[in-house]
């Protein structure tokens, strides 16, 4: 009875087959998912359910395994009753009798549907801006270098065009995100209108562009490109009967007289757009070779940090979050540290700024994550539950594999509950694009890893923004919290925030408490979670939980 019991009530849908492959019986879980009752498909083959997107090849391969080891394992796309197409992970056994001899197969299945559309959604905002619908970072990529190869063979010029617009922040202070991004949305619109085929228009983060436009005859067609591409952004725009004007500050750089690589280029265009931001804005700003100095200055330092990276000179240091009414230690942030050989153990300011646009940023932070969750099942294993917050970067949670790898660290460590670790994100990261608080919402859905909103105060969210972040904590920036008891500015910032995280159900956790003054009126204010130097300074793992012990004791 206890055998049936589960058969029948096992969410994952069960089939069993005899030696011949002809079904004998199905669970209950099994009609659920595809329709079809026991009635109706016993006695049949399991490939009734075939849905023919698979080939020869793979059920080859499907039954070798099978027949070699007695196991397969695998995701599947099978047809339901109805004709839906559904996908499948499952998990197919040879039963053998006494002899060795086949007597039944058994497949056990869960429907993976919603998770494989979540994944195609997520590889479609891999290629294209959500909010515009231009293609994004990646995308560009790909075609910044299928037009260099076309411009070496056709003897022409290349322009790389980045734009930034001026006064667009304005709009988003005054008018708020909805309205920014409907401007967004219209300019988009306007450049796409205007760019010839096989040019390339792609919107890298904010209020970022790039313009890719080939085929280009001469130097003197420059001009005039770049102040009919000023005329269309300056054009005023109406979005709800209120007129809204910017403009842009462009920088350019032309290949093959600038004769670099697809990300030296990007990064040469990105150096002449401040050039003429600096020049007074509205205008284009050509790239100065001169400039290469500070580019290769740049490069050597992201040089010194890949070496560093490869030869291991990384750690963690750990900085203990407390609850001030309690005394409870209610987790520990990851900070990295770089145990330089020569200039001794440096902290992040001194080496994050020079590689956050560059994807050596994305490796040292899957690094982080990864050493973060091995530290907390080493704490476990000793007894120690001890939450940890990591930091990320916005080019990591922008990254177009961002959600699998971190499925994949998880999956390596499952004696880690995903609860234990948190997404710390800076403010104006989630703020960067749409696309940030849609990965935010799809890995706290798919993984139940929670987020917490960094230095929050310091960059402009709008309520209904911040409604929608699925955002667990609130961390008050620390520059508020050291100066609140002398400024009485800061302390209303404090306690806005407090009032602001329990109006949305969102914890709030404060920064740079260097004092028992400051504690004392963080409690006063409504704010009973902390971390700063008055509690206890970041220090290595391995002193954590003297720490910990010590501090419940005091």
């Amino acid at each position: 009875r206890l055998h049936a019991s589960v058969f029948d009530n096992a969410w994952e849908g069960i089939v069993i087959s005899d030696a011949d492959n002809k079904i004998i019986t199905v669970n209950n879980a099994f009609s659920q998912i595809t329709g079809y009752s026991a009635e109706e498909i016993v006695g049949q083959n399991p490939r009734i359910l075939s849905s023919g997107l698979h080939d020869d090849v793979f059920y080859q391969t499907l039954w070798s395994d099978l027949n070699n080891t007695g196991l397969w394992h695998g995701e599947i796309w099978n047809r339901k009753k109805n004709g839906d197409v559904f996908a499948q992970r499952a998990s197919i056994s040879a039963v053998h009798d006494d002899a060795g001899t086949v007597t039944h197969y058994v497949a056990v299945f869960n429907d993976i549907t919603e998770m494989k559309q979540t994944e195609k959604q997520l590889k479609t905002m891999a290629h294209y801006d959500s909010l515009t619908g231009l293609p994004n970072r990646v995308l560009l990529a790909d075609r910044l270098s299928q037009n260099l190869a076309q411009t070496k063979r056709n003897n022409k010029l290349l322009l790389v065009c980045f734009l930034d617009l001026d006064g667009f922040k304005a709009v988003n202070d005054s008018y708020g995100h909805d309205i920014g991004d409907k401007l967004l949305i219209e300019i988009a619109g306007v450049l796409s209108a205007e760019i010839r085929t096989g040019d390339t228009i792609a919107r890298i983060g904010g209020d970022e562009f790039v313009i890719l436009l080939s085929d280009i005859n001469n130097i003197d067609e420059v001009d005039a490109s770049m102040v009919r591409i000023n005329e269309l952004i300056t054009t005023p725009v109406v979005i709800n009967d209120i007129s809204h004007r910017v403009s842009a500050s462009i920088g350019v750089t032309i290949f093959p007289t600038d004769d670099s690589d697809a990300d030296t280029l990007l990064r040469h265009a990105d150096l002449a757009m401040y050039e003429a931001k600096q020049a007074g804005r509205n205008r284009y700003h050509i790239f100065d070779a001169n400039l290469d100095q500070e580019i290769h200055k740049q490069h050597q330092h992201i040089e010194r940090i890949q070496i560093a990276f490869k030869n291991k000179e990384f750690c963690l240091y750990y900085q203990p979050k407390v609850n001030l009414k309690t005394g409870e230690v209610v987790g520990m942030e990851a900070l990295i540290r770089w145990q330089h050989p020569e200039r001794g153990l440096l902290g992040p300011f001194d080496f994050l700024p020079l590689i956050e646009n560059h994807d050596l940023i994305v490796k040292i932070g899957d690094w982080v994550i990864d050493q973060a969750l091995s530290q907390i099942l080493q704490w476990q294993m000793t007894g120690n539950i001890i939450p940890v917050s990591v930091n990320v970067a916005a080019r990591q949670i922008q990254h177009s594999d961002f959600i699998e790898k971190l499925e994949a660290a998880l999956a390596h460590y499952p004696d880690v509950s995903s609860e234990l670790l948190e997404m710390e994100i800076l403010e104006t990261s989630a703020l960067e694009t749409v696309q940030t608080a849609q990965i935010v919402m799809s890995t706290s859905k798919l993984l139940g890893v929670s987020f917490a909103l960094d230095d929050f105060g310091t960059g402009y969210s709008s309520l209904s923004y911040l409604k929608r972040l699925p955002v667990k904590t609130l961390k008050i920036d620390q520059t508020f919290v050291r100066d609140m008891l002398v400024d009485m500015a800061d302390q209303a910032i404090v306690e806005g925030v407090v009032k602001l995280a329990k109006v949305f159900h969102r914890e709030v956790i404060a920064e740079g408490v260097e004092t028992a003054e400051h504690g004392a009126k963080l409690l006063e204010l409504g704010c009973r979670l902390a971390q700063g130097y008055g509690i206890a300074r970041p220090m290595p793992a391995e002193k954590v939980i003297d720490w910990v012990q010590n501090y419940k004791k005091t």
